[in-house]
């Protein structure tokens, strides 16, 4: 690879690297009070789980789970809904919130997620989640999670739901503008969407393997190095044989001991 190909492409590795620490920095701790919220909700309406469903797009229509609590959370979010299906397909178009008893295909429910997940809905209830004038998605819980397990969602607690949709509206759309904000700066970055889009999923890939983060955070330094002069190179060469060396020694008294 020429030498300008590969500073231009540690340039947008770099770049990159820093879009992805920005996002996760942004979007995480959005979530992290999302669910903390969820829980607090479900508990305060006997819930046994809930979740928060989005636009996949603008308009779209289509719907995934965003955030879940309950016993199927981790196998709930990503998941998605198609344009129309189900009671949120119904809450989101509608603007109005839903309660349903024994959901079937008569009630609009959509049972693939269900399928899905391995879960029963006996009981749920949903309502928009508003953001000044839009609906931007949509809040259920589902089931009891103690006696009367049947006992329907009543009209107080659809009211109780509906004051809680306000606050985890105001997170959704922080969480939607933080995605739109990096989405932007990946947009910006990008010239070739082919090998930037390989690059972003191998880049995802590595982020799974802290000693793969940390070799290629070293790389790009020593990289960056290699092309200050030879007095630089030896300087680096001389302090990594050097910290290797201390890190063998150390090792071998370890084991000694």
């Amino acid at each position: 690879m020429p030498e300008s190909r590969s500073d231009e492409f540690l340039l947008r590795l770099q770049s990159l690297f820093r879009i992805m620490d920005a996002e996760r920095l942004l979007t995480d701790p959005i979530k992290d009070a999302m669910t903390e919220l969820l829980r607090t909700s479900a508990a305060r309406l006997r819930a046994e789980g809930a979740s928060v469903l989005v636009q996949t797009a603008a308009d779209s229509g289509d719907l995934k789970f965003l955030a879940a609590t309950g016993e199927v959370a981790d196998r709930i979010v990503g998941l998605e809904i198609p344009a129309g299906k189900g009671i949120a397909g119904f809450v989101l178009m509608s603007g109005q919130p839903l309660v349903v008893s024994e959901p079937d295909d008569e009630s609009g429910f959509y049972a693939e997620v269900d399928k899905t997940t391995g879960f029963s809905t006996k009981l749920l209830l949903a309502v928009p989640l508003r953001f000044r004038d839009d609906v931007i998605g949509v809040l259920e819980y589902v089931n009891r999670n103690s006696e009367p397990f049947s006992e329907p969602f009543t009209p107080a607690e659809m009211d109780i739901a509906a004051a809680y949709a306000d606050a985890v509206a105001a997170l959704v759309n922080a969480h939607l503008g933080a995605e739109l904000m990096c989405g932007l700066s990946k947009r910006m970055l990008k010239e070739d969407a082919e090998d930037d889009a390989e690059v972003r999923a191998w880049l995802h890939s590595m982020r799974e393997n802290s000693a793969h983060v940390r070799a290629l955070e070293l790389a790009a330094l020593v990289s960056e190095l290699s092309s200050k002069g030879d007095a630089e190179v030896e300087l680096c060469r001389t302090l990594l044989e050097s910290v290797i060396g201390y890190s063998r020694s150390t090792s071998v008294k370890l084991d000694l001991a």
